[in-house]
């Protein structure tokens, strides 16, 4: 049976930066999986230790480019709104997510997209203005290097399908 680890707060948990969960309109496949033993529950930030709430975080780098690679090469940093450099615990987080991936045998992740550690289409482009862009956070890039194929929460009902074949 294929594992799928699963961000924490897209199954009700308030644990994002704002102290919010992010549930999805595909909570009952989710909720299939639970009951299949294939999700593994994770926060990444949290489970580093980053306080729930916490201020916002976004990939500042020299360039347009930066993302979750370049931060895990130490080529651009993850701020705070607060001007604190937090890209150690980021690295952290990325690194402990993947050998807990590797633990239960996950070979699929679901992460919220736009975050700085877990997005997979899309991250803030570090002008903290709401502003978006194409890339991926420093998880999603860490997992992506292990070989765990990361999908964005709106593509939950496509990884079921994939899983069903």
């Amino acid at each position: 049976m294929t594992r799928i680890l699963i961000s924490a707060c897209l199954v009700g948990r308030p644990v994002r930066y704002n102290g919010t969960e992010k549930s999805h309109s595909s909570t009952e496949i989710i909720a299939r999986w639970q009951d299949e033993g294939r999700v593994v529950l994770h926060c990444p930030e949290v489970a580093v230790g980053f306080p729930t709430p916490r201020p916002p975080a976004e990939i500042v780098g020299k360039d347009l480019r930066a993302n979750g690679e370049t931060v895990l090469h130490r080529r651009a940093y993850i701020l705070e709104d607060t001007g604190a450099n937090v890209s150690e615990l980021y690295i952290k987080a990325a690194r402990d997510t993947v050998e807990l991936a590797a633990r239960h045998g996950c070979r699929h992740a679901v992460l919220t997209d736009g975050s700085p550690s877990c997005g997979s289409t899309f991250i803030y482009d570090g002008s903290f203005t709401g502003k978006t862009k194409t890339g991926i956070g420093a998880t999603t890039a860490a997992l992506q290097r292990a070989g765990v194929r990361v999908w964005p929460e709106t593509a939950i009902s496509e990884l079921d399908e994939l899983l069903s074949v």
